[in-house]
């Protein structure tokens, strides 16, 4: 069967009713999966997305090395129709399967048909006489709908710090999170990346190797862990659906804090002995990805003690891998620059190995800062310019809000920026007072940036992630 994907022309394809249900704003995860459940119950519903076809962050993350930071087959939707004939290549799935994945969803569930695409929404204004808001899309449309569901997830708008001559350099230069479909020539080139958090460490892990020179650009060492990926073969994967453990591992994501197949023990770590705890470390650390962190004991994260001894550990274990002195105190300081886990870990492959090789340099910008770009690079403050064919921006995103705030949402007592301009303020992270009938999920205050994003924004389970879709199917 051929899927029913969407072209680079869709936004004038899909019929678009000026009266609506609910209109939902992004066609992610949370987006299709709302756009499925409001259609099977008859609800008059369309969604509203600015790429050209679904995916939501995997159509617009293609930077090098982009990949899931969670192992299969729990990153996925629990719907039978999508996973009982879907098989995944790898353990932790890469940008390239996230794609074909959504394709795949999409000639299963038929979404595209619902979806305007290439096309983004400029604004919502609510009117009280009718009781509904008034939408308007950047083609001129107007849409009016009496539910407002906004699925734009928390990593949808990006972030690009105010560098003083930005626009002045005259090479290459792309946020990780507008990387150009067709890709970008790195190899043997001069490169740039600035950022070292997740995406920072995915880019740099991948292009390291075949750069000409790289310069990484760092204002915090990242506590990265190891994922192990490795391939997964099809008869492995049938042999869980046949046994009837699919649906046991979307059962357990709905068991846990982070909405995974594991969590944190709650027996205290201290009641150890060292050397058990030691072999404890150790195992979790092989089975890869978040375990050494979320799935040890809770205590790790909460007594100091505990969690200096769960650094010492991390820190051993990257100093293997560093050959340099120097670079080992910059990547593995022996002052840990935060405690463990309490900034949101990365997972790698051969991120520290990079740093082995003469023709890669670490820029601390701890002690050196970026005063400005130039035609032909970057100038640090202490006077140093660094000549690049290829800046990389992996500077992240104006988060969580981001993707609501540049919307113009204006409620009857003002906009939604305003109001959250002194604070953020929300109703169990589903709401917030003075804008009725608009919901998102996977965003303020919800469980967002440390929970498994799949099942966080489709869950349905009698919880605050779901109340605004309870809320709706019972209005």
């Amino acid at each position: 069967m051929t899927p029913r994907v969407a072209t680079t022309t869709a936004s004038t394809t899909t019929n678009l009713p000026e009266q609506l249900d609910v209109l939902l704003v992004g066609a992610g995860f949370a987006g299709i999966y709302q756009l499925y459940e409001f259609r099977k119950r008859g609800y008059s519903v369309k969604a509203i997305e600015a790429a050209s076809e679904l995916g939501g962050t995997w159509h617009w993350n293609r930077y090098p090395g982009a990949r899931v930071d969670t192992t299969i087959p729990i990153y996925e939707f629990s719907i039978e129709e999508v996973w009982k004939d879907w098989t995944w290549k790898e353990r932790f799935p890469g940008q390239g399967e996230l794609e074909a994945y959504f394709k795949h969803v999409d000639e299963k569930l038929d979404i595209s048909r619902d979806v305007v695409f290439n096309t983004r929404v400029l604004s919502a204004k609510f009117n009280a006489r009718t009781d509904r808001w008034a939408v308007t899309l950047d083609d001129g449309r107007t849409v009016h709908t009496r539910f407002l569901s906004l699925c734009t997830g928390f990593a949808s708008k990006p972030y690009t710090p105010a560098f003083k001559g930005f626009d002045t350099f005259q090479g290459v230069k792309h946020h990780t999170s507008r990387w150009p479909k067709e890709g970008v020539e790195v190899k043997g080139k001069r490169v740039a990346v600035i950022g070292t958090g997740a995406t920072g460490v995915q880019v740099i892990q991948e292009i390291g190797p075949v750069v000409g020179n790289l310069s990484v650009f760092q204002r915090t060492p990242n506590l990265a862990v190891p994922m192990f990926n490795r391939p997964v073969e099809a008869k492995e994967q049938q042999q869980l659906k046949d046994e009837g453990l699919y649906p046991i591992y979307y059962k357990r994501r709905t068991q846990t804090y982070i909405g995974l197949d594991y969590t944190w023990t709650p027996k205290p770590l201290v009641d150890l002995t060292p050397e058990a705890r030691r072999i404890l470390f150790e195992e979790l650390w092989v089975q890869g990805g978040f375990r050494i962190w979320l799935g040890n004991h809770e205590d790790v994260g909460t007594d100091p003690v505990r969690n200096d001894e769960l650094y010492a550990f991390w820190r051993t274990k990257a100093l293997a891998r560093i050959k340099d002195k120097k670079m080992q105190e910059k990547l593995a300081p022996a002052v840990k620059p935060h405690p463990f886990g309490h900034k949101r870990i990365s997972c790698e492959h051969s991120y520290f190995e990079i740093f082995n090789q003469s023709n890669v340099e670490l820029v601390d910008m701890s002690e050196t800062d970026i005063a400005e770009f130039t035609p032909k690079g970057i100038r640090t403050t202490d006077g140093v310019e660094r000549e690049f064919d290829v800046i990389v921006l992996a500077t992240g995103f104006d988060s969580v809000t981001g993707g609501i705030t540049q919307i113009d949402i204006e409620g009857p007592k003002g906009t939604v920026r305003d109001k959250w301009a002194q604070g953020l303020r929300t109703y169990l992270g589903v709401s917030t007072a003075d804008f009725p009938n608009m919901f998102w999920v996977y965003g303020p205050h919800g469980p967002t940036a440390f929970c498994n994003g799949p099942y966080c924004a489709v869950s349905t389970l009698p919880s605050p992630r779901s109340a605004f879709l309870a809320f709706i199917l019972t209005y």
